[in-house]
């Protein structure tokens, strides 16, 4: 009876590194990330890599992210007492299993197209109402169609926009420069008329297509 105990309850923390995982996707993270940061918290193992900063840095994910830690520590204390009392019956298999089923089915309601659009939608208001715009993330802050996007073109030896203004590389194109980042100095005054160098960066933002597309001519 003991190992159906710990069977069961292995489901239910797949079950709950799965909704979380769903939640974070929500927040904008990609799926593949957001199911091994997910999993990285609940076990406390490889939480520390560079993409962890994507969680800390966004209000709504570390409040997921702080759950998981509990819930995690919360987990591995019950399968040590599981193991400690493999010979015992009062496992309270069935209360589990019944818990599994609850949240088995709450992932297949977060999984329906209609609930993802609402808790993303509600997710985003939330951050909008409840955090300062320096809070946010980038990508929340700019990105408010879904064909928008940020890029960083590097001006080469051989482009055609060397020695020439910026506004030379934006004028046929819906995009803006937020602006060009030459060595360690930002420039951000002015940027329009900024004879490009070889090396500058220029932070773009606007349509993503015309974007590729200006960064490609």
């Amino acid at each position: 009876m003991g190992f159906v105990f710990i069977g069961v309850y292995l489901t239910v923390v797949l079950i709950v590194i799965e909704i979380s995982a769903m939640l974070f996707e929500y927040t904008g993270l990609d799926k593949q990330i957001s199911r091994f940061q997910a999993t990285s918290m609940l076990t406390g193992t490889g939480f520390t890599t560079g993409e962890s900063e994507l969680i800390i840095d966004h209000p709504i994910r570390r409040k997921i992210c702080g759950f998981l830690i509990f819930f995690g520590a919360f987990s591995l204390a019950v399968i040590i007492s599981a193991i400690s009392n493999i010979l015992a019956d009062d496992f309270y298999t069935s209360k589990i299993a019944f818990i599994a089923g609850i949240l088995f089915i709450l992932l297949l309601i977060l999984k329906m197209p209609k609930i993802r659009k609402r808790i993303t939608k509600e997710m985003t208001h939330e951050l909008e109402e409840k955090f300062d715009l320096q809070d946010m993330p980038m990508k929340d802050v700019f990105l408010m169609d879904e064909n928008d996007g940020l890029l960083d073109y590097t001006i080469e030896d051989s482009s055609r926009y060397k020695g020439k203004p910026a506004k030379e590389f934006i004028k046929d194109f819906d995009l803006t420069v937020l602006f060009i980042k030459r060595g360690e100095k930002i420039i951000r005054n002015d940027i329009l008329h900024t004879s490009l160098h070889e090396g500058d960066i220029l932070y773009l933002f606007g349509n993503q297509k015309e974007i590729e597309d200006a960064c490609g001519s």
